[in-house]
């Protein structure tokens, strides 16, 4: 199996645990409030910095899986070869969105860097940063991947239309 696909999914598995963490924190904070009349401190500007970072952890095995928003109602009325022209046109936008997002967000994450930028006020202070970073690094996989479908599609690779070859677990009959 292809590298990149196993680290999509070891970052699916990363967040999904990051996720349950998460559900517990927000448990905390809810029980806190209701019995202590104390909620934990910085439980929103965990969640907020959290939720994003999530999200684009999950953007390279969505894209390898064809979990990626998409519709077929003019794919399934159209011979192979343009359906395939339609699947290189929908990844070099994805490509393309996922560039543009590398190229506005480097500068905002070595600024926030630099300057030591942070959320909340009080007890805890969360940095910016590291968002920003995972963000960037995880439109830099997501790029890759739409590339790379590009790629295995025009070599007759795609096993699948809407999948990278052993990008999902397959069952055996």
């Amino acid at each position: 199996m292809k590298l990149h696909i196993s680290g999509a999914r070891l970052l699916h598995i990363f967040s999904a645990f990051w996720t349950l963490a998460l559900a517990f924190l927000i448990f905390g904070d809810v029980m806190g409030r209701i019995f202590l009349s104390r909620p934990i401190p910085g439980t929103k500007e965990i969640l907020q910095n959290s939720i994003v970072t999530i999200t684009f952890l999950q953007i390279p095995l969505a894209i390898y899986s064809g979990s990626m928003l998409r519709t077929t109602i003019l794919s399934d009325a159209v011979p192979p070869m343009f359906r395939r022209l339609l699947r290189t046109f929908a990844c070099i936008l994805g490509l393309a969105l996922f560039l543009a997002l590398i190229w506005g967000t480097i500068p905002s994450f070595w600024d926030a860097y630099r300057i030591g930028e942070y959320e909340g006020e009080g007890s805890l202070r969360v940095p910016t940063w590291p968002v920003r970073g995972a963000i960037a690094a995880m439109s830099a996989f997501g790029a890759f991947a739409y590339g790379y479908m590009i790629w295995l599609d025009w070599t007759g690779q795609l096993v699948n239309e809407n999948e990278a070859p052993g990008a999902l677990v397959r069952l055996k009959d």
